[in-house]
This record gives C-alpha cells, structure tokens and sequence, in this order.
C-alpha cells in the first residue's frame, strides 16, 4: 500500500507553506515523505520537488503557443495531464515503492474543479495504483469568523450509510484520537487545537442535496443562526408586546 495527501484550498490559502513545513517536520522526525507538484503555473519552492507536472506541461508554454490568459492555460494543462495519466504519471509512479507516502501541492484556481473532472480521475488512478488518498483542504483562519461548511452534490453520493460520522466529528472523539496517535507532549496543544475547532465549527459539515427543499432550508439556517438573522426583530417583536400590554393596562 502506498499512501498520498492531496492538498487543496483556494489561491493564497497557504498551501505550499503547509507542504513546506510538512516537509521541514518529517525531516526532523526522520520520516520519508515526497512533495509533488501539481501547479503548472507554480515558480519557487520552499521544499524539495520529488515530481513536477512541469516536466509535461507548463502554463507559460501554454499561453504562448496557444495565445490565451493564464487561467484557460491551466484547464489545458490539467486536462492534459488527465491525458497522460497511463504515460507520464505512471512512468512517474514507478519511481515510488510500497509504503511511499506523498503530497500533492495543488493549484488553488476553482475552474480545476468545476469546469473539468481532473482531479477526481486523477484521485481514481491513485487509488487504483494501489493509493490511500487523504484530500487536505486548507481554509484561511485570518478572516477569524464561524465557518459553515457545506458538503454539496449530496444526490450525486451514492452510499450514504457513513456519512453521519463525518459531518459532525465529536470533539472528545478527535482529542482521543489525536492523544492516542502522538507524544505525551503534545496534549495541551491537542487540547488546544480541538478547542479551536469546535469553536469554529471548522470541522462540521451541513450536507446539501439541492433537489430537496428542506435541505436548502436547513442550509440556510444553519447560515441564519451563524449570523444571528432574525433575533434582532424578534427582539423588537418582544418589545413592541411589552408596550402595547403597558398601553392596554
């Protein structure tokens, strides 16, 4: 078995950052684990390139040849590195033996993953290389505000028997696991990050299946009760009660 993160998030989410201290940490606790590239447009690197989509294609290239803008060069790049995913990325592989574990640094624009189906087939052929595949999706903390996460194409999901447990992971339930799999000495900063989480609500999931109008509604107030929408009237609603049971008395 061969094992593999794929890092995504949006542009400037931190990204390369996470695979370069990811990098710098595995190199202080003597653990093997390779940094690839997935960015046709990516320039400098703060780690090691262990595998470089650049060496196929490239966004530069690209927009020369083809005279288009940056963000139509990198669909082209990526669906042709779909195309060459029993070439070049299988002669890449081979490269890599059982208990490999690697980190795919992706690019961050969202036409990536709504106007072509790259990355899922990409995700296929990992797994059917014999892949355990992790996506790490990175969101920007700085904005400092209550996250609702919505898992959408629910009616696209097949098998939905599991899925409870993944949209509303229990805090004593992620500390345990953190706490079993690390060092005694990283329990306060265990605590600490669950703490943070739960917080947030950054790992908790609002599932949308969009021919469902419940579901929608359900969406739109978990929505509703983050921003507090419609206390501030009922509030008011109270007050204007209060003031005509006064006028009646």
């Amino acid at each position: 078995m061969r094992y593999a993160q794929l890092v995504i998030g949006p542009a400037g989410s931190g990204k390369s950052t996470y695979c370069s201290s990811l990098n710098q940490h595995c190199e202080t606790i003597r653990r093997t684990m390779h940094i690839v590239n997935l960015d046709p447009a990516a320039e400098v690197f703060n780690y090691p390139v262990a595998m470089d989509i650049r060496e196929l294609v490239s966004v530069d290239v690209v927009m020369e040849e083809l005279k288009c803008g940056p963000n139509a060069a990198l669909i082209r790049c990526m669906e042709y590195l779909e195309d060459s995913l029993y070439n070049w990325l299988d002669e890449e592989l081979e490269n890599f033996t059982d208990d490999d574990y690697l980190v795919f640094d992706c690019p961050g624009q969202i036409e990536i993953f709504t106007h072509v189906p790259v990355l899922k087939n990409f995700v296929e052929h990992l797994k059917k290389n014999g892949f355990n595949v992790c996506a790490v999706y990175l969101l920007d903390s700085q904005l400092e505000l209550p996250h609702v996460n919505i898992l959408s194409k629910m009616d696209l999901l097949q098998d939905k028997s599991n899925i409870e447990e993944f949209l509303d992971a229990e805090p004593r339930t992620m500390l345990a696991g953190l706490n079993q799999r690390m060092a005694p000495q990283f329990a306060k900063l265990n605590k600490a990050l669950i703490e943070l989480v739960g917080q947030y609500s950054m790992v908790r999931f609002t599932p949308l299946d969009l021919r469902k109008e419940r579901s929608i509604q359900y969406v739109l107030s978990e929505i509703d009760k983050c921003i507090q929408f419609g206390e501030d009237a009922e509030v008011k609603i109270r007050e204007l009660d209060e003031d005509m049971d006064q006028l009646e008395l």
